[in-house]
């Protein structure tokens, strides 16, 4: 089948969009049963009631595991706010309101956010004390288990006459909503200070949470970002971030 050409590329997959379906293409280096392991989250995020694309076959083409899924029309809350940035406030509290959403849901049957952030800590690169020392740190950490997206951001919401899709369940898992809110600050943190502090303080205003709640997770959530490789990160942000609470 030709897809034609990618309308986005991520670090894991290319987005192709043909015949009214979205088709996501895993990069052929990536462990089998990938795309089953994404596709399961998102339709458990479906099964609970929030606003995420369909999933309509899970496939392979050319040896690439592929997803196909409902396609949804809209532009990116990312797309909209970068082009005119006094939308920043007002699409920042629409976000709040479905990232509180997502959180006062309790998963039954979701990975459990401490699990994946051991294995990320132990594959960082990073100081064996600061690593031990990080560990530590996660298992003092006591929280209900709410279900948390786990890469929240705007350009993973799609919005169409005011209706708002939810996109990107990779990473969502059951854990500490104050570490998914420090996550997506981080992620925020990355290209824009402004927006990074909106999101914080619409959060913590909306929810109750002070921000030093949230900010106890930095140290955390920075370490196993490390382990992520991710091309637009800079690890010496994010050893700073480890550093100033764990210093060696």
């Amino acid at each position: 089948m030709n897809l034609g050409e990618p309308v986005a590329k991520g670090n894991t997959a290319k987005i192709y969009l043909h015949e009214n379906k979205v088709y996501k293409v895993f990069n052929s280096q990536l462990p089998s049963g990938e795309s089953l392991y994404e596709a399961t989250k998102q339709s458990y995020a479906c099964f609970c009631g929030l606003p995420v694309p369909k999933i309509l076959d899970i496939a392979t083409m050319d040896g690439n595991q592929v997803i196909v899924m409902e396609y949804v029309k809209g532009r990116s809350m990312g797309d909209m706010v970068f082009e005119n940035m006094e939308l920043s406030e007002h699409f920042m509290n629409i976000s709040v309101d479905v990232h509180r959403k997502i959180h006062s849901i309790t998963p039954d049957s979701l990975e459990p956010m401490s699990d994946k952030l051991s294995r990320q800590i132990e594959m960082a690169d990073i100081d064996k004390r600061q690593k031990a020392a990080l560990l530590k740190k996660l298992e003092t950490m006591a929280f209900d288990k709410r279900l948390c997206h786990g890469d929240f951001h705007l350009f993973n919401l799609m919005m169409d006459n005011n209706k708002v899709t939810i996109l990107d369940w990779v990473d969502s898992s059951a854990g500490d909503i104050r570490a998914d809110v420090y996550r997506t600050y981080l992620l925020y943190s990355q290209v824009s200070t402004h927006l990074a502090n909106i999101y914080l303080k619409r959060y913590c205003s909306r929810s109750g949470l002070t921000q030093d709640e949230v900010l106890e997770w930095a140290p955390i959530i920075a370490g196993a970002r490390l382990a992520e490789n991710v091309s637009t990160e800079k690890p010496e942000r994010l050893l700073r971030i480890v550093n100033d609470y764990c210093p060696i």
